[in-house]
């Protein structure tokens, strides 16, 4: 069994797959800075300055001043603000993803494609059997090829 989970763990796929994981969370992270630090600020100063992170609707009925003082208190909350840069940021990481794997797929198809290998048999015209391409004569029926 260990010699079994040995060989899972060593496998290229297991690697590749945990390279992957690290790629993608530190790439998510960049994303959700690219969104919070770049992206929100200006489409926060366009919507009259609106900061998306501090929309929030506290459900205990009382006032806080920001989304930390709401944190701090551990009150329960609708985190409206959370909720869209979150939206943005998939949506984003989406297209991001989209247009890289159609770099990808781009790249990939402009490899030539191997060529088929030449052909060993052919059918013979008159009885359809299968002979070789070299054969003078059909083994099957005599026929002159």
């Amino acid at each position: 069994m260990f010699q079994e989970f040995k060989k899972f763990l060593i496998t290229g796929n297991v690697i590749d797959m945990a390279v992957g994981f690290i790629f993608g969370a530190a790439f998510a992270t960049v994303i959700k800075s690219l969104v919070a630090n770049i992206i929100m600020p200006p489409i926060g100063l366009l919507m009259g300055g609106v900061d998306f992170s501090s929309l929030f609707i506290a459900l205990d009925g009382k006032e806080y001043a920001s989304l930390a003082a709401l944190d701090a208190a551990g009150a329960p909350a609708i985190k409206l603000g959370v909720f869209i840069n979150d939206t943005i940021s998939f949506i984003i990481l989406g297209w991001v993803m989209f247009m890289m794997i159609k770099g990808y797929n781009r790249l990939k198809s402009e490899e030539p494609a191997p060529e088929p290998p030449a052909p060993t048999s052919k059918t013979c015209p008159e009885c359809g059997m299968e002979i070789p391409v070299a054969a003078k004569t059909c083994p099957y029926c005599r026929t002159a090829q």
